[in-house]
């Protein structure tokens, strides 16, 4: 039933004016009604609490919801039988990753390294173009060759950059013609890291880094994991390395390991949180990794603090420090006091050090961070100490009052959440199991569907013979809508040799501590905006139900998706599961972004449908 001012307004212009131009001036009206609609008051009082952030993003996000609407009102006025598909981006946004402008932001002011920060506030709305791959690109080779022997053209890295390199794993490599290899042959590449990888266990007291899990570590936050061969050792050791680097313009540590099929993110804490919830990870590794640690009053140190569960270990690897006594110094010989002080003010106790490793324990005594015993660093007040997604660095200690402060060496040796663990978490034991066996059924479904003989028409690159099933074509995994990481388990149970980034949206509920408890990567991230990493970094993405909740938080699906396409390796596959209209719409933007595409209706008597893309390998 049409409002009285409508009808009005459809009476005098109705007959002058086509129905789209109408509709464009309805929805014009709603946006101004949608910023300016607020009471005075309450405007004020929301600026006086220093909401602006959230007002900005607020506008931003209407602004590009209204510029979509406008695009698709357009395409309708002009008469168009179908979407116009998305034309291919320049060569020079071949490895565009939006949020992140070194240039930009320093004509903004941002110095100190705070200039490759992820700053998506200053980052302008992206072309209506599809990022297309480089002239040499080729289809990774298949895990777990692919491990060892990657494309160089895949990668931004030149043979100079290769060269002048001088950190250890990057001398290691071997640079042949059209691939990089990490040669294992001869022994000294992975019998190194095997070495080093077992110094750290002896260091902590075990009697080999087979004990890793059982001593209660599982998930390792590796900073600046140069090319990610200790992650990958680590890997075989069935614990979740997460590789995370600041940007870099060459591609270099992450895009490399994202290639070789290892979990990798961009990352840095120069000014910024993590976009981890505290009490995250059993160790962090920090290996000749560029943080300098001693600055900013020890900020950063109190961030690993912040991520370290109670018990957990900080392992950091330097040639520039050595050990005198009881003092750490520089080899030139200067005192190295900060952080030989700060990790006693954070409750940290050096266990070991041997040649260029020290290893501190983080406490297991949430009462050490009381103000004045050990002259420690206060806890955080209420309101400090919330859902971290980029937030600023704050100097006090978090996670203190938190149910989740139990040490990593009390937890459960099995794989499996006991259910203690669940209540800490505030999950039924009944829904969690009930959840993952939902996904065991349902992953079965997607193997089963996930084959090139859905598309009668599935293109081939030349010379190659019919594609194999999927069990052989996908590595990275990307849970865009995690939940308890039902999928991950899934995978695992079915023993496929994939790892899953499972990404929890800002605005649901808070499932990334669950996940990361049960040994699986992981990562807070708002779908409004784009995903930290390189493009062409995964082989297939799952969303369950995000659809829906992004439409309800007013974002753009045309950007989600331009956005889906930036990420997804060429040949890689799309799930979206979701209700009949969100999957309609998203079936529609599918062929606007040119992928081969099918709906399946799941007939269980519900308006739920499955979204099956494969996107194609196009270069002009």
């Amino acid at each position: 039933m049409r409002s009285p001012w409508f009808s009005k307004l459809f009476l005098i212009f109705g007959p002058r004016l086509p129905r789209n131009w109408l509709l464009l001036c309805l929805i014009c009206i709603l946006v101004v009604i949608a910023l300016f609609g607020s009471s005075p008051s309450s405007a004020f009082d929301s600026v006086a609490s220093t909401a602006e952030p959230q007002i900005y993003t607020n506008y931003r996000r209407l602004k590009e919801r209204a510029a979509s609407d406008y695009l698709e009102l357009r395409s309708l006025s002009s008469g168009a039988t179908s979407p116009r598909e998305f034309s291919l981006c320049g060569r020079d946004r071949e490895n565009y990753v939006p949020c992140y402008n070194v240039s930009g932001n320093l004509l903004a002011g941002f110095k100190d390294g705070e200039e490759f920060d992820r700053h998506c506030e200053a980052y302008q709305e992206q072309q209506n173009c599809l990022v297309r791959p480089p002239k040499d690109y080729k289809i990774p080779i298949k895990w777990p060759i692919g491990r060892d022997v990657i494309w160089s053209g895949n990668v931004k890295i030149t043979k100079d950059q290769f060269l002048s390199s001088g950190s250890m794993t990057k001398r290691l490599m071997l640079l042949e013609e059209n691939q990089i290899a990490f040669h294992s042959e001869d022994g000294l590449i992975y019998d190194g890291v095997k070495d080093y990888s077992r110094q750290i266990a002896e260091m902590i007291g075990l009697g080999s880094d087979t004990e890793f899990f059982q001593a209660g570590v599982r998930t390792v936050l590796d900073i600046g994991c140069g090319f990610g061969s200790f992650g990958a050792h680590l890997l075989s050791l069935k614990l979740m390395a997460i590789c995370i680097a600041a940007y870099e313009l060459t591609g270099g540590q992450v895009q490399l390991a994202l290639e070789r099929g290892l979990p990798a993110t961009i990352g840095s804490f120069i000014s910024k949180q993590l976009p981890y919830p505290s009490l995250s990870f059993d160790m962090v590794h920090c290996a000749q990794c560029g943080i300098p640690w001693e600055k900013k009053d020890g900020m950063f140190l109190i961030e690993v603090d912040r991520l370290l569960k109670p018990g957990g270990y900080f392992v950091l690897t330097s040639p520039a420090i050595q050990q005198h006594g009881s003092s750490l110094t520089t080899k030139k010989g200067s005192m190295f006091k900060p952080i030989e002080e700060f990790t006693k003010k954070l409750c940290w106790s050096l266990l070991s050090q041997q040649d260029d490793t020290f290893i501190w324990q983080k406490t297991m005594d949430a009462y050490c961070y009381i103000s004045g015993k050990q002259n420690a660093i206060p806890p955080c007040k209420d309101g400090q100490d919330g859902q971290s997604y980029y937030q600023p660095l704050v100097p006090c200690i978090s996670g203190t009052s938190s149910k989740r402060w139990i040490p990593i060496q009390n937890r459960s040796s099995g794989s499996v959440l006991s259910t203690a663990e669940l209540e800490v978490h505030g999950v039924r034991t009944d829904d969690f199991f009930e959840d993952l066996q939902n996904w065991k059924s349902m992953l079965r479904n997607y193997w089963s569907l996930l084959t090139p003989l859905i598309f009668s028409d599935h293109p081939k690159r030349p010379g190659d013979e019919d594609p194999l099933p999927p069990h052989n074509m996908i590595r990275n995994v990307m849970d865009m809508n995690a939940h308890y990481g039902g999928l991950n388990a899934a995978f695992l149970e079915a023993k496929k040799s994939v790892w899953v980034m499972n990404v929890v949206p800002i605005g649901t509920h808070n499932t990334l501590p669950l996940i990361l408890n049960q040994g699986f990567a992981g990562v807070l991230h708002d779908w409004c905006e784009p995903f930290p990493t390189y493009p062409r970094t995964y082989d297939m993405l799952h969303a369950n139900g995000l659809l829906s909740h992004l439409m309800s938080e007013g974002c753009s699906m045309r950007n989600l998706f331009l956005e889906m396409d930036r990420i997804l390796r060429p040949e890689g596959w799309v799930v979206v599961s979701d209700k009949m209209g969100p999957i309609e719409k998203a079936r529609s933007l599918a062929a606007q972004m040119r992928w081969e595409a099918r709906v399946i209706d799941l007939q269980n008597g519900s308006d739920q449908r499955l979204l099956l893309c494969q996107k194609p390998f196009l270069r002009k």
